[in-house]
């Protein structure tokens, strides 16, 4: 694995993130895609980021308090 690199941005691995884990992404140059060392995800760059905002908007109301339940 000493060929691989980071990308141009740190992305996270949308597969680990949703298991709570917190895991760069490592850039391939030649298949052109990110892949995670943990988890085995490959995806490319439109990929990673549609998922990890699907995480986003799972997430959204997390530091938020709710104290008011609609009935």
């Amino acid at each position: 694995m000493a060929q691989s690199g980071k990308g141009r941005l740190n992305y996270r691995c949308p597969s680990c993130f949703m298991r709570d884990l917190d895991i760069d992404l490592f850039y391939d140059k030649e298949k052109k895609e990110y892949y995670c060392l943990r988890c085995q995800y490959t995806g490319t760059e439109e990929d990673v980021l549609k998922k990890n905002e699907m995480a986003r908007f799972r997430y959204r109301s997390m530091g938020e308090r709710i104290t008011e339940f609609e009935e």
